[in-house]
């Protein structure tokens, strides 16, 4: 072996990068290879939503992905037109982008992947994580003790990497699942796509920036696309074809350009930049674990873009992994926890396929239908089942509404809070530890979070919650903590390190220390 490794990545993608990140975050050493030189120009997947935000925001990255999403500032709506010259009709409105202030400390972001990956691999690395571009993982084979992957660099030399564990993020293409055994449900390949870059002078066209153009004009013989990019003056245009009668080769930069124009509406100056050939899927992995090997992002899921939630889905994906793999290899938590990452994130894929394509088929249909998805809702409302969460289960992977009363299963309820009279949120919180929140009467609870914590190893912290007063850790600056976690002055609801409650105790009972340690023990399987 030429070198070994508790987790390698394959792929550089979203779902990736965000794995390299979270468990480097939690301090596990990971290896990331990318069969491609570096970032892609083209700016995909713009929009981040409230939910992936909090994610990124405990690891001081938002400001960062806020200021990259500048150049999308004011952009809002989904428009329809035959072309960016002619009429425009507004399918989503001016308010597809209004803060949630009952709900998270964070907003919708729109920032593309461009601007955002470059900043996840400095935060990955900052933290220790390896990212190689230029690396093509050749073949992966499953032993009796890991993974064995052979590695080609840039100059064709190859080397071999043994890794405890493998996250495939080889994305929609990719061979590692199928290598492993996972096929995929559902109809597959759905449209074929061509996008290029365009540079182009559109300032007396383009007056009002939307998030998104469907372009349906019949010059470019299927549906079209037309997008910002986080450069000034460059446009992302997209168009439908069909494989049977034509091949990414087909697409030189002079057929771009007359598209270009086509979409545009007016003869202008032009220059083709950039152009690649993708397919929009729709499909499910079987399963999303073969022993050894884990698959997220589009290796586990694809569906059409519509909603920007295949990427938050992989971002999603790949924070719900990365604490349980952290959990297993530093100790603290059984192998079989790792089955509750397929448990919990496979239906709520299966939930945004369906809603997806739902959402794409009504903005594409010939006669334009009012978008009925509750955003927020999709975003924030997601509810796990598995072993890893103690209460009753869930009937479906979303509710009727956004439920706000910490029931197990359930994204934590937001708060503002004040601690050592620093504002906060109280998804500050959970990003490395267990954290047990209680009422003002639960000091016992905090004096028991520390005694399991020490006795375990189990990386957990706890807290008090409520008005300013002797033994309160956190202050609630909203009185909101009783209405949306439903305790009263002695119950607890601990969450775990990604956010979702675990369990929880509506009274103080006896021995909270060992009511607290028998949750843990079930929680984590050990």
């Amino acid at each position: 072996m030429d070198e070994s490794v508790p987790v390698l990545i394959v792929g550089g993608g979203y779902a990736g990068l965000a794995s390299a990140l979270f468990l480097s975050h939690h301090g596990v050493r990971c290896t990331l290879v990318d069969r491609h030189p570096g970032v892609s120009v083209q700016g995909r997947a713009r929009g981040i939503n409230q939910r992936t935000m909090e994610l990124y925001r405990p690891l001081g990255i938002e400001p960062r992905i806020r200021e990259a999403g500048r150049p999308f500032d004011g952009e809002s709506g989904v428009v329809r037109c035959a072309s960016l010259a002619g009429e425009w009709t507004w399918l989503l409105g001016d308010d597809a982008r209004a803060p949630l202030p009952d709900l998270t400390a964070c907003g919708f972001g729109m920032a593309d992947q461009r601007t955002v990956e470059p900043i996840l691999i400095d935060a990955a690395r900052a933290r220790g994580a390896d990212i190689r571009f230029g690396a093509r993982c050749l073949s992966a084979e499953p032993g009796p003790d890991g993974i064995t992957a052979t590695v080609a660099d840039a100059t064709g030399a190859r080397h071999t990497i043994r890794a405890d564990r493998l996250i495939a993020a080889d994305g929609f293409r990719g061979t590692i699942g199928p290598s492993a055994g996972i096929t995929r449900e559902g109809p597959g390949v759905t449209q074929s796509w061509v996008t290029f870059l365009v540079e182009a002078d559109l300032s007396e066209i383009v007056t009002k920036r939307a998030m998104f153009w469907i372009v349906m004009n019949p010059e470019l013989g299927g549906f079209g696309s037309f997008l910002t990019t986080s450069v000034e003056g460059q446009w992302a245009v997209s168009f439908t074809y069909d494989p049977a009668r034509e091949s990414p080769s087909d697409f030189t930069a002079e057929r771009c350009a007359k598209a270009a124009r086509t979409v545009i509406g007016r003869d202008v100056p032009l220059e083709i930049l950039d152009i690649a050939c993708w397919e929009e899927a729709v499909g499910v992995a079987d399963a999303f674990r073969s022993g050894d090997v884990f698959l997220v992002g589009d290796s586990a899921h694809v569906w059409p873009p519509a909603g920007a939630m295949g990427a938050n889905a992989a971002v999603q994906d790949a924070h719900n992994l990365a604490w349980k793999l952290a959990a297993v290899i530093n100790g603290w938590a059984s192998p079989s926890l790792l089955d509750t990452y397929e448990a919990e994130r496979r239906p709520a894929a299966q939930a945004l396929a369906g809603i997806t394509v739902r959402r794409q088929e009504a903005r594409f249909s010939n006669t334009p239908v009012v978008d009925d998805v509750d955003d927020t809702l999709c975003t924030l409302g997601q509810r796990y089942n598995s072993s890893a969460v103690l209460g009753p289960a869930h009937p479906s992977v979303y509710g009727d509404d956004l439920a706000q009363h910490a029931a197990p299963g359930t994204r934590a309820p937001h708060l503002w809070l004040s601690r050592a009279g620093a504002r906060i949120t109280v998804h500050d919180l959970f990003h490395d530890a267990f954290t047990l929140l209680t009422g003002p009467g639960g000091a016992p609870w905090v004096e028991a979070a520390y005694q399991v914590a020490a006795e375990t190893a189990v990386p957990l912290r706890g807290f008090r919650v409520g008005p300013e007063g002797d033994g309160i850790h956190l202050i609630d600056v909203d009185h909101a903590w009783e209405p949306r976690y439903r305790l009263g002055p002695t119950g607890a609801a601990l969450v775990r390190p990604d956010g979702y409650v675990a369990w929880r105790s509506p009274s103080l009972p006896d021995s909270p220390a060992t009511a607290l340690a028998d949750a843990l023990h079930r929680i984590l399987h050990a």
